[in-house]
């Protein structure tokens, strides 16, 4: 499968779920760990899991596998490996406290909407 029809899917799944302010960073010009982050926010555990299960079925039936999913018991941070694409789900305070986005400031910033 295409990455870009995966980070699609993914995106769709997030939106399925009200995932809020999503973010897309093309990671491969500064690590090899991938080529994509999407990061996301749900408001609390419940929304959190929804939208990690979402994501986990929509790749699942596009014949993608998650190679690890950490933090998903507690949900404040659960972080899927797709292998070229790497996911994170937060709550809206390990989101802020983190700030994925300062730390992976020298990737490149995709809209949303390049993947619709």
């Amino acid at each position: 499968m295409d990455i870009k029809e995966a980070v699609k899917i993914a995106i769709n799944a997030m939106e399925d779920k009200k995932a809020t302010d999503i973010r897309v960073i093309d990671i491969a010009g500064v690590s090899t760990l991938g080529d994509y982050f999407l990061i996301a926010s749900g408001s609390n555990i419940n929304q959190v899991h929804a939208i990690t299960d979402e994501v986990e079925e929509k790749l699942g039936r596009a014949g993608m596998s998650p190679k690890q999913i950490e933090g998903y018991t507690n949900a404040n941070w659960v972080l899927m490996d797709y292998g070229d694409i790497i996911i994170h789900v937060f709550d809206e305070e390990n989101r802020l406290f983190y700030n994925l986005e300062k730390i992976w400031k020298d990737g490149k910033s995709v809209d949303v909407e390049e993947f619709k």
